[in-house]
């Protein structure tokens, strides 16, 4: 039986389909502080796992482009506008999924799989947590203001592609890169050419974590017919994790060297590569407990990364982020 108590006949997705101690009550009036849970849950701000995965490309685009010394401002509009925009996409993907979630163990207690909330109060906190996005980037400049309204379609698409597109990961790899070409959109007034490799380095490492994440979900995600790497690189699923890890590394390493950095990036790149090589070593045995322990782990690799590059200009050529 999955969190929560549910109990699933598993079948055609749909409303009719799940059973619920917490959906038999649903009818009835929520207290405040029950609204309140279930918004947090449906924002996820009880798991920021996903906050911070956006967050750490987010802020080394910033460190980057503004030369080690980006506006302080700058670093809170990004960093409260990634919390906000994360939950945005939550709702949003919550709302695309509810006949779904509930088929999955790990997701059958989210407040729209248990029918805790309405589908349009998902919708309306999605509008409200776009519109806080919005009102920050306005705080910005112009290019950054243009370029967010790509970065909201492709978080609004990204529930849909995983029903027809054999590796959604990589769409997803976009959606969660995209902090980068906005970074140098507000530091630059702009988007360099780096700026678009630097996504497309990334977008290896997302590939990678959220392989990981589809691993745990395997099973369930055959029964109901959706799409992931995971199922996609089936039995090479290990290989390939490895082999994006690689790539995003690599790819890093270039990056370190078109910037001139020093010793103290690549130190962190190394510390990155050895935290990757855990991963690889914890999801062997695609236990999916094991594999969701891995995907959690990649906030330290990322961390890593982004601290390699701040303490790199900090100490070796003394550029700290600036007031103005």
């Amino acid at each position: 039986m999955p969190p929560g108590g549910a109990a699933i006949r598993l079948g055609r997705p749909g409303a009719t389909d799940v059973v619920t101690p917490l959906a038999a009550n649903a009818r009835r009036k929520l207290t405040l502080a029950e609204r309140l849970d279930a918004y947090e849950r449906l924002m996820r701000l009880d798991k920021p796992i996903g906050t911070l995965l956006l967050l750490w490309p987010t802020l080394w685009a910033l460190w980057l482009a503004a030369d080690g010394a980006p506006r302080r401002s700058l670093v809170l509009i990004f960093v409260v506008g990634t919390l906000v925009m994360r939950s945005a996409g939550c709702a949003i993907n919550d709302w695309a999924d509810r006949d779904f979630d509930a088929h999955v163990a790990r997701t059958a207690n989210r407040p729209l799989a248990q029918r805790i909330i309405a589908p349009w109060e998902a919708l309306a906190v999605a509008f409200v947590a776009a519109l806080i996005g919005f009102m920050l980037v306005l705080l910005t400049n112009r290019a950054t203001m243009l370029w967010s309204i790509p970065a909201i379609a492709i978080a609004i698409a990204y529930p849909f592609v995983k029903r027809f597109f054999a590796i959604p990961q990589a769409f997803l790899g976009v959606a969660f890169s995209f902090g980068i070409p906005m970074a140098y959109a507000a530091v630059q007034n702009g988007i360099a050419p780096i700026a678009w490799a630097l996504l497309v380095v990334n977008l290896f490492w997302v590939v990678a974590y959220d392989t990981e994440y589809a691993m745990v979900d395997r099973a369930d995600d055959v029964k109901i017919g959706i799409r992931t790497s995971a199922l996609t690189f089936g039995r090479a699923d290990i290989a390939a994790v490895g082999v994006c890890y690689a790539l995003y590394l690599l790819g890093m390493a270039w990056i370190g060297r078109v910037y001139s950095l020093g010793p103290i990036y690549y130190a962190g790149l190394v510390i990155a590569s050895l935290i990757a090589i855990k991963h690889l070593w914890i999801i062997r045995g695609r236990d999916p407990a094991a594999c969701f322990r891995a995907f959690l782990g990649n906030h330290w690799l990322g961390m890593v990364v982004f601290a390699g590059v701040a303490l790199d200009y900090a100490l070796r050529v003394h550029r700290w982020p600036r007031f103005w």
